[in-house]
């Protein structure tokens, strides 16, 4: 069988340094509308939380846009929104709603062994023979289907964010780039042609070729020297991929894409390029960063 990730592992430098770049999110505005329009409503639609849609949207837009789980599997983030986040919302508590739970469901998305895809459900409901895991997990399937199937009717001709389009010409003449995705490669491929950018990328990795932090290391990996590698990402995801490849991080702040992709444009990668870039710059920046991801929800604090 194909090695999947043999593009990234056979990828040979042609520049000095390298640039990592997330895609949903991050170059593209797409993360927003995809979890507002196309997560949410089959989420209430399917986990049974009519009675508190709105707490539910806001639980939501917290756990998956601006806090420290933006960017995760789906199926982590609803977890944390169906036993942690939504039983916690005033909305909840005031109407008395018992937020419906899934036990088979969240044992599977807490196994370090599943596969926390389409294909690792199908896989984990062909496995067992308890029909109230069997019943939970096709639940969970037929949701996470039923997004798929959305965002592929909603999510369309969505440009990248003011500053992308400049920072890569700027970025291509110095610096090799890879675009470093957890987005199924169909998906990244068609958005990035659509708009014209693919020919910036050396390489589109999506997550048929592993996980971000494995992108990073098959592409980087004794080929640049130290603090010749940066990843720009706008999710924790994408900072802890980064330090795990002990590449420098830029954070695309949640809220002020624009502002951070023209800092980026007009003044980091230059810091990157002339070696100004690790230490006070990147920490202050990752502090930042920090602010616009807390931990605890409004609603708690």
């Amino acid at each position: 069988m194909p090695d999947p990730a043999k593009p990234l592992k056979d990828f040979k430098p042609k520049k000095e340094f390298f640039v990592g770049i997330d895609s949903d999110g991050c170059a593209f505005d797409t993360m927003g509308i995809k979890q507002r329009e196309c997560f949410c409503p089959w989420m209430i639609a399917y986990f049974g939380l009519q009675p508190v849609a709105q707490a539910a949207r806001e639980c939501k837009e917290f756990g998956d846009l601006f806090s420290t789980t933006r960017g995760a599997n789906r199926h982590k983030t609803t977890k944390r929104i169906l036993t942690e986040l939504l039983p916690s919302h005033p909305m909840t508590k005031v109407r008395g709603f018992r937020v419906p739970q899934f036990p088979h469901y969240f044992a599977w998305v807490d196994d370090p062994k599943s596969l926390l895809s389409n294909d690792g459900l199908k896989q984990a409901i062909a496995e067992t023979s308890n029909p109230d895991a069997k019943r939970e997990l096709e639940l969970a399937l037929a949701w996470s289907e039923r997004v798929n199937w959305a965002i592929g009717e909603m999510v369309k001709g969505m440009p990248p964010f003011p500053y992308v389009r400049e920072s890569l010409e700027k970025i291509s003449a110095l610096a090799d780039v890879i675009v470093v995705s957890a987005t199924p490669w169909e998906a990244l491929q068609r958005e990035w042609e659509e708009h014209d950018l693919a020919k910036y990328a050396e390489v589109i990795a999506g997550q048929e070729m592993g996980k971000k932090a494995e992108h990073l290391e098959y592409a980087t990996k004794g080929k640049y020297e130290k603090q010749h590698t940066l990843m720009v990402g706008d999710a924790p995801g994408d900072m802890k991929a980064a330090k795990a490849n002990n590449a420098l991080f830029y954070p695309i702040n949640p809220g002020n894409e624009v502002e951070s992709w023209k800092r980026f444009h007009d003044e980091a990668f230059d810091k990157f390029i002339k070696g100004k870039y690790a230490g006070s710059y990147e920490e202050k920046l990752i502090a930042e960063f920090d602010e616009c991801l807390p931990e605890t929800p409004p609603w708690q604090r």
